[in-house]
This record gives structure tokens, sequence and C-alpha cells, in this order.
């Protein structure tokens, strides 16, 4: 962790963090107890990518995620009470109960969506990058995706297009080591599935601490300075781990115990919380993490008593309506 890093700036990291950790552990929690349709996928240890993101960018840049996406879509400032709603189908989620865990999308905070298919919003982000451009809007697009969609097409059409072009998009990768129940060095031939490719496109390509929120605030940074000065995407290749398995259905026993235990010894919630607890006074810490938690359990408890959908707006975003 950068040792410049200022007071404030860790408060805030821990704040977000740990309201992304712990409304994470509240969604498995709602998902056990069968009130969540359909899964979830959890994306407990992967919080610093997010969040260190995040921190480079502007209020109206645009960012898309990965069905793994309740970090993307908090750390941008998704309400935390509107995210719940969404995943337990409530009239009052961001997608108003239709998209369920995989699909948080808020445009207000440049949200653009999650998306289930993997590969499938590389695409639509270079579609973003390429509306910023010619527009002249001086907006970064940036993509997070996994290391295993670096073998799908998408990825690679989209990353040449975008080069080709010099959009000013930002391609993130979150190496978890896991192609779903896959080591990625069983599928793809060099050890950087995602960084080692961009010079085939003639970008640069940077692999990153991805459990360090300042080294990947800075990476960014820098990418989303090149953007938009017009000189095209950058990768951006994080490494982490997911504390879990690819979803609630995955108890994840092809990984081996030592492995898990050497990442969690590197959770990145914990790294930042000892830093600000050698920086600030006694007690801000645990004051940061009992005001994250109160104020999930008020956004839960919101969340909770909202209606479901009407069945009269079932088909509601479906068809376009005749002007």
């Amino acid at each position: 962790m950068n040792a410049a890093v200022s007071t404030d700036e860790l408060t805030d990291w821990l704040r977000m963090m740990t309201l992304i950790r712990g409304f994470e552990e509240r969604v498995k929690n709602l998902f056990s107890q069968g009130l969540v349709r359909g899964t979830t996928h959890l994306a407990t240890g992967q919080e610093a990518v997010a969040v260190g993101a995040s921190a480079a960018l502007q209020p109206d840049d645009w960012v898309l995620g990965t069905y793994r996406g309740h970090h993307h879509a908090l750390a941008r400032g998704m309400s935390p009470a509107s995210a719940f709603a969404e995943i337990l189908g409530r009239s009052t989620g961001v997608c108003r109960g239709k998209g369920g865990s995989m699909h948080l999308t808020d445009v207000s905070h440049g949200v653009m969506g999650s998306y289930a298919i993997v590969g499938a919003h590389l695409p639509i982000a270079v579609g973003c990058a390429w509306s910023s451009k010619i527009q002249d809007l001086g907006r970064v697009a940036v993509c997070f995706f996994g290391d295993g969609t670096t073998t799908i097409g998408a990825f690679h059409e989209a990353v040449n297009l975008a080069a080709v072009w010099k959009l000013p998009a930002i391609f993130v990768c979150e190496n978890n080591r896991y192609s779903e129940y896959t080591p990625i060095d069983q599928v793809s031939p060099v050890a950087h599935a995602a960084a080692d490719r961009a010079a085939g496109y003639g970008i640069p390509g940077v692999v990153i601490d991805g459990n360090d929120v300042a080294a990947i605030r800075d990476a960014v940074d820098v990418a989303a300075d090149r953007a938009r000065r017009g000189a095209g995407p950058t990768i951006v290749e994080a490494e982490t781990y997911r504390h879990g398995g690819h979803s609630r259905a995955d108890p994840a026993t092809y990984r081996p115990e030592q492995e898990v235990e050497h990442w969690l010894q590197r959770d990145p919630v914990a790294a930042v919380r000892r830093q600000l607890e050698a920086t600030a006074e006694p007690g801000r810490a645990e004051q940061v993490e009992t005001e994250a938690s109160d104020q999930l359990d008020r956004a839960l408890e919101e969340a909770l008593a909202a209606p479901e959908p009407d069945l009269s707006t079932l088909t509601d975003d479906v068809y376009a309506r005749a002007l």
C-alpha cells in the first residue's frame, strides 16, 4: 500500500470496502433464506479493484461490470437500498426488480450495467467510449472482466477496435486465477492472461496488485489520463482472489487449501483497516465499520419492506411504446 495515501482517503476506502463486504454477506444470508430468486456471484476478496478504480474516475465516467458486479455498482455510488431491492425482486430496485443480482444498472451513477454473458459487455464499453470520442465528452469507459474473458472472441474484437480508433476505454481484468472452476494457467498460454496480450494491439498492458487500492487507483489514473488525451485504451490486469466459489452453488473444493489461506492472509479490507489504524486516531477504523454496518441494516430493512412489482408492469421496458 502506498505510504503517501492520506488518512481521509483511507477512511473513504475502508468505508466503501466495508460496505461492499457487508452488502455481500447480507446477500449471501438472503440467498440462504430463499429470499433471492436465481443465483448470486459474490466478489468477496476483490473489493479493492472496484474501489481503487472508482477513486481514479470522474463522476460522469462510465463503468460496465460482470455478473460478479455488486462491488462495481456500489463503488460508483449505487444506493445499497436500491441494490438490495433489485436482488430481492422488489419494485424499488434499480431495475424495478427485473434484473436481479447479475444485472445491476444505474445510469445516474454511470453504471451502464452488469452482464451475465461472459465478454458480452466489452463491445458495449467500446460503444460508450466511441460515443464519448465522437461527441467530445471527455468521458472514459471502464470495463471490468474476469481472466476467463480473455479467451472469448469479444475480448479481442473489442480491444482491437478500441486500439485502432484510439478510444477512451480502460479494460480492467480482475484476475482471480480461475475461469469459473478452471485455473487460468491451464487455458492461457501467457503468464498474464490480459496484460500480456496488450502488445498485440499496440497498447499498454500493466499488471498490478489487485488487493492494493492505491496501486489500482494509480494505474487507472494513468490509463484515464492517457484515454482523455486521445492516446487510446489501456489493459490493466489486477491480480486478486475471490474468497468463495464461483457462485453460491460452488463449494470451491478444487482450490488447494494452502492457496486459499495464502490469499485470505492478503485480505484487502484488512489491509486498509491496518493502515488506517496506523495513521488515524484510535477507534476511527471501528467507527467507520460500525457506520457502514448500520447503513446496510437500514438499507436492507427498507428493501425488505418494499413491494414486489405490480403485474401491470410485466411488459414495461420490453417493447418500445409508440409515440
